[in-house]
C-alpha cells in the first residue's frame, strides 16, 4: 500500500491535515500524521523519522513551512515535497533562511510561561486569508501554543541532496515570502507553484490530494 507522511509547521496540529488525509485514506492510500512540537528541531526530527521507520516502504513525505527543516532531516523517505517550507542547507536553520514574514511576527503573542501563540485575528488574516471564513475559523480554532525554543535549529541531514523532491512555491502567501519560497525551491527536483495563501491543505485541500495522488502515481 502506498504510504504519505504529512508534517504540520508550528503552532499547528495533525488535525490541520484532517480533510487532506482522509481523502487519501478512501482512495486507499495509508497516511501517518506525526505530532510535532517536541521542544526542538532533533526531536520533531526523531517524531518523524520513527513515523517512517514503521513503515514497510519508503513513503511520500510532505512538510509545511517549518515542517520542511524536519523532513530535511529525515532518511528514508522515496520523495519529499516542501509545501511553502524550509529547505535549510549545511548549517542554515528556518530562522537563517530568512524566517517568519513580519506580518507573522506580529501576529505572535509572549505568554506569561515563556510559550508563544498567535493572535487568532491576525492568524486568520496571515494564515487563512485565501480559506473560506468557516474553515478559516476552524483552523484558527486548532492553532496550539509555542513552547520555547522550537522551531530552532539546524538539521544534521540534507535529505533533499539525495532524494527526488517536489517544492510548492504558495505565491500568495503572507507567512513566508513567495520569493524566498523560490529560492528555496530552486534547491528541489521539481517546483510547482500554485496561487494560493500559505495554507492549502485547509481552503483547497484538493490541490493537495491531487499532486500527491500523481507523485504517488509516479513513484
Amino acid at each position: 500500500m502506498a504510504a504519505v507522511v504529512l508534517v504540520h509547521g508550528l503552532y499547528h496540529r495533525p488535525e490541520h491535515f484532517d480533510v487532506v488525509a482522509d481523502r487519501l485514506r478512501t482512495a486507499g492510500t495509508h497516511v501517518v500524521v506525526p505530532e510535532l512540537h517536541r521542544g526542538s528541531l532533533p526531536d520533531d526530527t526523531a517524531a518523524v523519522q520513527a513515523a517512517i521507520d514503521s513503515l514497510h516502504e519508503p513513503p511520500l513525505v510532505l512538510g509545511h513551512s517549518y515542517g520542511g527543516s524536519v523532513i530535511t532531516g529525515v532518511r528514508g523517505a522515496g520523495h519529499l515535497v516542501y509545501l511553502a517550507a524550509f529547505v535549510p542547507d549545511a548549517g542554515e536553520s528556518a530562522t537563517s533562511l530568512g524566517g517568519a514574514s513580519p506580518r507573522l511576527q506580529d501576529a505572535i503573542t509572549p505568554e506569561p510561561d515563556g510559550s508563544t501563540s498567535l493572535h487568532p485575528d491576525l492568524a486568520v488574516d496571515t494564515l487563512y486569508g485565501d480559506c473560506p471564513e468557516p474553515l478559516a475559523a476552524r483552523a484558527v480554532g486548532l492553532l496550539r501554543a509555542q513552547a520555547p525554543g522550537c522551531g530552532r535549529g539546524v538539521p544534521e541531514h540534507h535529505s533533499w541532496k539525495h532524494t527526488p523532491s517536489t517544492y510548492v512555491v504558495c505565491a500568495q502567501d503572507r507567512a513566508i515570502d513567495p520569493g524566498l519560497q523560490r529560492r528555496m525551491a530552486s534547491r528541489c527536483t521539481d517546483v510547482r507553484e500554485w496561487q494560493t495563501g500559505h495554507s492549502p491543505f485547509v481552503g483547497q485541500p484538493d490541490l493537495v490530494v491531487d499532486l500527491l495522488r500523481q507523485l504517488l502515481g509516479g513513484a
